[in-house]
């Protein structure tokens, strides 16, 4: 049973909800791809079969998520170097402005085959920024509020999400306010102009973060290659830290990028009815999230962690079986999913943190939280649909669904050997 403070301090609110925005902005930033992937597709990968031509898009998400692992592993090499805030700074100015290019970026009709090459850039840009962004903050906020470092990293991705939430009402007012057309031409492009806009508001804000206190207290003796020391002493922590990430990375590459396109084109759902159940579904995820970890600053994570992952290994053949029977409404559905899925993502990254000591947190969570959101969130999409092609099976999100939270499950009875029974 954890001990925690009545409160965080005011100093501590002004630094979590600085942290919390700056990453709400970037997310939002790269999740708009998913949200649109299947127009961007169509604009950048032209064919005359629409799978295919999703496939690409698809494609165009999962290599920003190739990109993840060297971005995080460099910007947490610097976080443990040289500063947690260090790295806040750039990477919201670098993400911000490749967003914005992307809005602007001529289609494959205008430039031919530069269109698709450039857009693989800007995404392998902004895959690199993401890959230290979201470990950084959650180094971040466990330092700065170690005695409720599980409700602090809630906050986080609470505010994370919110940023997608935006994602998913800009794709609501899009596909409601234009024609089928309308979106596959320019419509899409308005989420990246927005987003990029947006983001560049973070900048200044991030410039206002303090330095951690546990840094400020080690900066003297920092390692020379954090991640080194990871691979040499930690190897256990980063197999449990994949597993524990493994059922968040798969539901996020899910909810968040794979099922519009999928219940759209694969299911048949409307767009309107679609955009507007996967917003009510964000919606509630992003709610229950810091309540989760709420609860886990009072019990054992691992249990909140194993409960989810549980639901997800015996539910996700049911739930697909429902959507694709259209037997179950889906504003009914996905809030359900998002209610579920917040027992382990609201508590994963914390337990993350919890694997290593201050010199090398940084990078000991950066390398088993990219590996795993780029094997499992980050390709899942593409991985699903092509194997919808091949199959035909309209169940087949259900098997990889669940593969995914039977890893985190393992971790879950596991990982105790190596988290502190105080934080477990």
């Amino acid at each position: 049973m954890q001990t925690v403070q009545p409160s965080f301090t005011s100093a501590q609110w002004r630094m979590l909800l600085l942290a919390s925005f700056g990453g709400a902005l970037e997310f939002y930033d790269f999740v708009v791809f998913g949200v649109f992937a299947a127009a961007i597709g169509a604009a950048f990968f032209p064919a005359g079969d629409p799978l295919a031509s999703s496939i690409g898009g698809y494609a165009g998400f999962a290599i920003g998520y190739l990109a993840r692992p060297l971005g995080g592993l460099i910007m947490a090499h610097m976080g443990d170097r040289g500063g947690r805030k260090r790295v806040f700074v750039g990477s919201v100015l670098a993400m911000s402005l490749s967003t914005l290019a992307l809005g602007l970026l001529p289609s494959y009709a205008q430039i031919g085959p530069a269109a698709p090459i450039l857009l693989l850039v800007l995404r392998l840009i902004q895959g690199f920024c993401i890959g230290g962004e979201l470990p950084g903050a959650i180094t971040y906020v466990a330092e700065t509020a170690p005695e409720r470092a599980g409700t602090a990293c809630g906050v986080v991705f609470g505010c994370v999400n919110l940023g997608v939430l935006l994602a998913t009402l800009v794709s609501l007012i899009v596909n409601r306010t234009l024609t089928p057309e309308g979106v596959a031409v320019w419509g899409w492009r308005i989420g990246f102009i927005a987003g990029g806009l947006l983001g560049l508001l973070g900048y200044p804000l991030r410039r206002r973060l303090a330095e951690t206190p546990a840094f400020q207290a080690m900066r003297h003796t920092v390692l020379k290659v954090p991640l080194g020391e990871v691979l040499r002493a930690f190897p256990g922590q980063v197999i449990a830290g994949v597993g524990i990430s493994a059922a968040t990375a798969g539901f996020n590459g899910l909810l968040f990028a794979f099922l519009p396109g999928y219940l759209g084109r694969v299911l048949h759902y409307d767009a309107p009815a679609v955009a507007g159940a996967q917003t009510a579904g964000v919606a509630v995820y992003t709610l229950a999230l810091p309540l989760v970890a709420w609860l886990g600053d009072r019990m054992p994570r691992r249990l909140l962690l194993g409960a989810g992952a549980a639901i997800f290994v015996v539910g996700s053949w049911p739930w697909f079986t429902a959507a694709s029977a259209h037997s179950v409404p889906l504003l009914l559905l996905l809030p359900l999913s998002g209610l579920a899925g917040a027992l382990f993502s609201g508590v994963f990254a914390v337990m993350l943190a919890d694997l290593y000591p201050a010199k090398l947190r940084y990078s000991g969570i950066a390398l088993p939280y990219n590996i795993s959101f780029t094997v499992f969130s980050g390709t899942l999409p593409l991985l699903t649909a092509a194997v919808l092609a091949a199959t035909g099976l309209v169940e087949a999100p259900a098997l990889v669904m669940a593969g995914c939270a039977a890893l985190t499950l393992l971790a879950a009875i596991f990982v105790g050997r190596f988290i502190p029974a105080r934080h477990g």
